[in-house]
């Protein structure tokens, strides 16, 4: 259906009118440098381009006091000695005559947004806005927010549109405890926030930034503080925070609309977050929170300071959004210790209140003491605190080495044998009608008795000629049909075919009576993964079966405790996915596992299915390699006690050597 982009150029009006080093970051540029950005990167033209309104006061109030209102609307006739005072009169926050003008169109933009996609018109989109929002709260600007934009637009979902269920996810640097202070008795907002905190030394030194700030209430579970103790957080930081916390209780709480608190200072770079997250990897988180809500995503920006990083962080989740796979993330993928203490600490503090976590290992682990001082307020932090991986001072040369730009959209492709097969495609996947057969077709053949058959041959030519596309880079991703005879026979020259044509690394998930095949080599080069297999074994690091789980939620556990953080550790550059005989999977399930694995390879997906399966199986999956949400799982239901069992024990016996798989610290592992 689309994404839309919503902007309006009388928000870059707004601006500092004196001195104020705390407050000069926050400036018009920022707005201007992420749209010219999107232009040159062609993702503007891509988007519905919707044109910000201006919020009513009604719609204020829907979070706001009549008299903050009231006040606010006043600075549009004060002087600049008059709104240098008020601006004095909270923290971190400058007035300009525009800034009630400018704060209305940023929430009329989100409310814009969620119009658009609740009533679909869209599928998605971002909202580009200044002033941010996050930080305001029901009667005072905070932190250069104004209207607590994503508030009003969650309230407003829910008084227009009916919704039960919303997910807010805040991946800003600071803690948005505006949103958490208006939501925090209300279990139909699940609020989540990742945030410098270094033990409450950091800005806007909370105690209730932290992990055991929980909710009140009826709202008890539903705010979920993931406080950063120090600097230097990195993509393998970022996405384990997703898979071992946030994505369990989201697929739980089964949202109806995921609101994105966008703040891009949490990227490399960037002088308020002194963080190491590439663009990259906000590509990624996007991509993992559109398995959510049927894909209704709405971003809105919130921080974001180094121009060229957040205009580089605003490209990737845009592109994102659209539909094209997220590029592949640089360096090792292995989460810092401080990270995984911090998780864990909020997975150990979150389990009374959510069945996805109360069959897992929730032990709490040792942590720093509070430095909070008597009067409530801790000692300021002295040169950035400790680094977690290594000094903020290199993030912008290496931002500066990065090649972020996004390539063309690459269109999925589909091969299919049987003529009596009609799927309904997205209009640009291609559709393969033959592969003409070759000498090279007839060798990798001859191998293999069940290859030898005519069908069973038309279906290997159409994959060679497929996946040769796929890794020279004429298609995104793709699925063939096989004669389930075959099934077997034609994987394993896949696989073969895959390292012989510039695969480096290739991630085979087979479910089903799929086995290792006896030629292949153990070099390191293959991660097998059966899901399916008669019982839970670890072979090696690279060759590891699963029974497959029979309820929900063990099957979710399933993908987000072992599979993704297996996939994202090999880093590989292709991924096989095989659904072989009795592979047990339904539509649905199939779609999800199919889906999440696009982000590990850059999107370099490989569907392979027999024959025989039913066409709604194949045009699901068509669908989703062409960046379509997959459809809901039905509701939630806890893992068995002995599919949680077989997970630990795998998990326990690959954490060694597989960091992703960890969520506590080392003295455990």
């Amino acid at each position: 259906m689309g994404t839309a982009l919503v902007y309006h150029e009388d928000m870059t009006a707004t601006r500092l009118l004196w001195d104020d080093p705390e407050c000069e970051i926050e400036r018009p540029e920022r707005l201007t440098a992420a749209l010219d950005r999107l232009r040159k990167c062609g993702l503007e033209q891509r988007c519905l381009r919707l044109s910000a309104r201006e919020a009513s006061e009604e719609e204020l109030g829907l979070v706001h006091s009549p008299e903050y209102v009231s006040l606010v609307r006043e600075t549009q006739v004060l002087g600049k000695e008059e709104l240098q005072a008020l601006s004095g009169q909270f923290d971190a926050i400058y007035f300009h005559p525009s800034t009630f003008h400018c704060a209305r169109l940023a929430v009329g933009a989100a409310l814009q947004l969620v119009d658009a996609v609740l009533t679909g018109v869209v599928q998605n989109g971002f909202a580009l806005v200044r002033p941010p929002g996050h930080h305001s709260q029901r009667a005072a600007a905070n932190g250069f927010c104004v209207f607590n934009n994503v508030a009003i637009a969650a309230a407003h979902a829910k008084q227009k549109h009916g919704l039960q269920r919303i997910l807010i996810v805040d991946w800003d640097v600071h803690h948005g405890q505006g949103i958490q202070y208006l939501f925090e008795d209300d279990p139909s907002v699940l609020y989540f926030s990742w945030h410098r905190y270094e033990h409450g030394r950091f800005w806007p030194f909370l105690r209730e930034s932290d992990a055991d700030a929980v909710g009140r209430g009826q709202g008890l579970g539903f705010t979920v503080n993931l406080p950063w103790n120090q600097v230097g957080m990195g993509n393998a930081d970022y996405v384990a925070a997703f898979l071992h916390l946030l994505l369990p209780l989201a697929f739980e709480f089964d949202p109806e609309l995921v609101l994105v608190s966008a703040g891009f200072d949490s990227a490399i770079g960037d002088p308020e977050g002194q963080m190491q997250a590439t663009p990259e990897c906000f590509a990624h988180l996007t991509q993992l929170l559109q398995v959510l809500a049927g894909g209704r995503v709405c971003a809105m920006l919130e921080g974001g300071y180094h121009l060229e990083s957040l205009a580089e962080s605003v490209c990737m989740t845009v592109q994102t959004l659209l539909g094209d796979p997220a590029p592949p993330l640089s360096g090792p993928m292995v989460p810092c210790q401080s990270a995984l203490e911090s998780i864990q600490s909020v997975r150990a503090t979150q389990a009374p209140y959510w069945k996805s976590l109360q069959l897992q290992d929730v032990t709490p682990v040792p942590t720093s003491p509070s430095t909070h001082s008597p009067e409530g307020r801790p000692p300021p932090l002295l040169s950035g605190g400790p680094v977690c991986k290594t000094a903020a001072s290199v993030l912008s040369s290496q931002l500066d080495q990065l090649c972020l730009h996004p390539a063309p959209p690459v269109c999925p492709a589909v091969a299919l044998t049987a003529p009596d097969i009609t799927l309904v495609l997205p209009p640009d996947v291609t559709q393969q009608e033959g592969a003409a057969l070759n000498e090279e077709t007839e060798a990798w053949a001859r191998p293999h008795e069940s290859l030898a058959q005519d069908e069973a041959l038309t279906a290997l030519g159409k994959l060679l000629y497929l996946l040769d596309g796929m890794l020279d880079g004429q298609v995104s991703s793709g699925m063939v049909a096989t004669p389930p005879s075959a099934a077997a026979a034609t994987l394993e020259v896949a696989i073969q075919r895959g390292l012989s044509h510039g695969a480096q690394r290739l991630l085979c998930v087979a479910l089903g009576q799929l086995d290792w095949p006896p030629d292949l080599v153990h070099d390191g080069r293959i991660l097998w993964l059966n899901i399916r297999g008669k019982e839970a074994a670890a072979l090696s690091m690279f060759q590891v079966s699963t029974p497959l789980p029979v309820l929900t939620g063990g099957f979710l556990s399933c993908i987000l405790g072992l599979v993704l953080p297996l996939a994202y550790g090999f880093q590989p550059d292709l991924v096989l996915v095989a659904l072989g005989p009795a592979h047990g999977l339904q539509g649905p399930h199939a779609a999800l596992l199919t889906s999440m694995l696009r982000g590990p390879a850059g999107g370099r997906v490989l569907a392979l299915l027999e024959e025989d399966s039913t066409p709604q199986l194949a045009g699901i999956l068509a669908r989703v390699l062409h960046g379509e949400a997959p459809p809901s799982l039905g509701p939630y239901s806890v893992a068995s006690p002995e599919d949680a069992q077989a997970l630990m024990y795998l998990r326990g016996q690959l954490k060694p050597q597989w960091k992703m798989l960890q969520c506590r610290p080392h003295l455990e592992a």
